[in-house]
């Protein structure tokens, strides 16, 4: 049996090394719509996601126009929240 649901990119419960990515709500909700294009010829299974976020920040990045460097430096023990504010956990 196969099944497909649309997830809210903001939303998806990342895992394992994933959950540590950095990126804002408004860059994972950018995020959404270029991988719409990036997976255009196939579905993504969570796992394609995850594994994306995962091992594929660079990429992710230069697909926003942010510079890895920058990015890296973001301090890791922050979250994001809805409206782009960033708490500390």
């Amino acid at each position: 049996m196969l099944y497909t649901k649309k997830l809210d990119l903001p939303a998806f419960e990342f895992w394992a090394g994933a959950l540590d990515n950095q990126f804002t709500y408004s860059e994972l909700k950018q995020l959404e719509s270029i991988l719409d294009d990036v997976f255009r010829d196939t579905l993504p299974t969570e796992t394609d996601v995850n594994d994306m976020f995962w091992f594929e920040e660079e990429r992710l990045c230069h697909l926003l126009d942010i510079k890895y460097g920058e990015y890296l430096k973001r301090d890791s023990k922050l979250i994001r929240s809805t409206d782009d504010n960033i708490y500390e956990n």
